[in-house]
């Protein structure tokens, strides 16, 4: 029932943005190119896949495949959703008064939540939290747990990366550079939780003890291989990330299309 809701409510959010980016590009051409209707996209389906899609059910069998979920709702859907510019294509779909009304409410919170301290600690409390044996073990026997821990993962994944991408109505108030120093200190936590259940002698999470694996994989190899799979992916996707704010900051100045259009 819950993965049929949530699928529903990612066609929902689905067609909301298809009728708004349609909106925009029928009122000015290359606002939001299609590549970024694309990233879009792309970040819902990965969201479906961690949450609803048969590979989500896999993980109450193997860590390795919780964590596959934990890095797609944190470190790989939210970037791509931001780069699509949601809240443009949406805003563009609401009538001009509205949107008068809504534009200092909008940055105002934005200004609030994107702070770049607030998302840091948010991002790294929920990571942190959610790996503690008991509370792992809590989210694994209650549904309505295990749903606050992905909603948990996706809403800390989305505040991380919001001062890293800076959708609009995002204003930058601090110096872009910074964001290199972000991103850097956000590895610090997935290596040291990573590193710690890569060197592990014993399984950190019990309950995987009693349950079949894939032939082959122990209980402990399996531990490892999601520990290993955390390492690799955050390390890859921040790397990525501040190579492209390298390049940014190295070129010459751009102007923004969007700033324009509102």
């Amino acid at each position: 029932m819950t993965s049929l809701m949530i699928t529903a409510f990612i066609l929902f959010a689905t067609t909301v943005y298809a009728r708004g980016w349609l909106l925009v590009r029928a009122a000015s051409v290359g606002i939001i190119p299609a590549w970024r209707a694309t990233s879009f996209l792309l970040g819902l389906l990965l969201t479906w896949i961690a949450v609803a899609s048969p590979i989500a059910a896999l993980d109450g069998r193997m860590l390795t495949a919780h964590m596959v979920q934990h890095l797609l709702l944190m470190t790989f859907a939210p970037p791509l959703i931001w780069l699509g510019a949601p809240v443009l294509a949406m805003w563009f779909g609401l009538p001009s008064a509205r949107r008068l009304f809504l534009r200092p409410a909008l940055q105002k919170l934005g200004g609030i939540l994107g702070h770049p301290v607030f998302c840091w600690l948010a991002a790294t409390a929920a990571l942190v939290t959610w790996h503690v044996p008991a509370v792992f073990r809590l989210g694994m026997q209650s549904e309505a747990w295990h749903l606050l821990e992905h909603a948990s993962f996706f809403a800390t994944g989305l505040l991380f990366w919001w001062p890293v991408v800076e959708p609009w109505p995002a204003r930058s108030r601090w110096p872009r550079w910074s964001m290199l120093l972000y991103l850097f200190l956000a590895t610090l936590p997935c290596d040291v939780l990573s590193g710690l259940l890569v060197f592990s002698d014993r399984v950190a999470y019990p309950m995987y003890l009693c349950i079949p694996h894939h032939p082959g994989l122990s209980a402990l190899e399996d531990q490892q291989c999601a520990a290993a799979l955390m390492w690799m992916c955050v390390t890859v996707v921040f790397l990525v990330a501040g190579t492209v704010l390298s390049t940014q900051l190295l070129s010459p100045e751009v102007h923004s299309p969007t700033a324009e259009a509102v």
